[in-house]
């Protein structure tokens, strides 16, 4: 039987390995393209036991052009591609201050070689993982598609602005090129088995995975960024939605390309609500009945006011919005972080 498949970059990441699982679910074969430069083998054992097998994975940096021509060609001779879903990117606001050039290299090289390798063997069907840091500080809120690109706040969010320029040039200059932009806000969250989740490799970068850490006894208080910006309460407003609604959202956007003629469109992924970072931890303490031990620190570098999503489009386009709770998010991120514990 010839496999409808769909090539996976970065599918052993956090937000990859989920949506590996909703692939699944809905009858695609998920091929997994990761070099575990900011990913770990064991998501593999743990999406083998959530789906009793284990997925098809090459360990290819999406950098190198001809290692990926090599995947495409291998799995041209299983079956179809219906697809390519690019996670594989590097993703963190302060680090990419640090090290640009390693962010310029990766995120925009890698977007180069797949949209190459794709064009060349006839794939027209690509879900982009973009990022709401392309809108930079947003002139209102929530924000909708049609918000301009203002000066990206850090490297990283300038090179989700140069992949989604580099994608749309090439859905204009390649006929067969199907395109959806998914401008998420903040996935959080874990599966609910408890056996995927969010797993950065060293210091996290992220709200939730320090948060959890901090509150396991891992780390340090949490520190809280700043409080004196014009919110709420001081701290900065970001729409938290849960990991498991954005998988669903990818296989939603495929689904939709399958039937599309030379479609580039762009969809903000959100729950449409802002919360600030003392209302997450407050939700946290209240969800799981635990204290979180934080203080508050300098701003960080990089980090814009408040941003959430109007999410109306995708609802409208791909038929998707979130059904999760904040709550639900914060139950199984702290679940996660326990099984964590209780296999180290």
């Amino acid at each position: 039987m010839k496999l409808n498949q769909v090539i996976i970059t970065g599918g052993a990441g956090y937000i990859g390995s989920h949506t590996v699982v909703e692939l699944i679910h809905a009858g695609y074969e998920p091929v997994i393209i990761d070099n575990f430069s900011n990913s770990h083998p064991r998501v593999l054992d743990g999406l083998e036991r959530i789906l009793n097998r284990r997925p098809q994975l090459f360990e290819v940096d999406c950098c190198d052009e001809t290692a990926l021509n090599g995947v495409f060609e291998s799995c041209l001779q299983q079956g179809n591609i219906a697809g390519v879903i690019h996670f594989a990117a590097f993703k963190a606001v302060g680090e990419s201050t640090a090290e640009p050039l390693q962010y310029f290299r990766n995120n925009i090289g890698s977007t180069a070689a797949l949209l190459a390798v794709m064009h060349r063997h006839g794939v027209g069907s690509f879900v982009f993982s973009s990022s709401c840091t392309v809108y930079g500080q947003p002139e209102q809120i929530p924000v909708d598609e049609h918000a301009p690109f203002l000066p990206a706040e850090s490297p990283y969010g300038y090179t989700k602005q140069a992949c989604e320029r580099l994608i749309s040039d090439a859905h204009f200059a390649h006929s067969e090129l199907n395109v959806t932009l998914l401008r998420y806000f903040n996935p959080i969250g874990a599966h609910p088995t408890g056996l995927i989740g969010e797993l950065p490799l060293g210091h996290p970068n992220n709200l939730i995975p320090f948060l959890t850490q901090a509150t396991a006894g891992l780390r340090d208080p949490l520190t809280v960024f700043g409080n004196d910006y014009p919110t709420a309460d001081g701290t900065c407003v970001r729409d938290y939605i849960h990991v498991v609604d954005l998988a669903k959202a990818h296989v939603a956007a495929l689904n939709w390309l399958q039937d599309q003629h030379h479609a580039c469109e762009a969809l903000n992924l959100g729950t449409g609500n802002g919360s600030t970072v003392l209302q997450v931890i407050q939700a946290f303490e209240t969800a799981n009945n635990i204290q979180v031990p934080h203080a508050i620190g300098p701003r960080r570098p990089g980090d814009v006011t408040a941003i959430y999503a109007d999410a109306k489009k995708a609802k409208k386009l791909i038929g998707w919005e979130c059904e999760l709770s904040l709550e639900e998010a914060l139950k199984d991120a702290w679940n996660w972080q326990k099984k964590l514990g209780e296999t180290s």
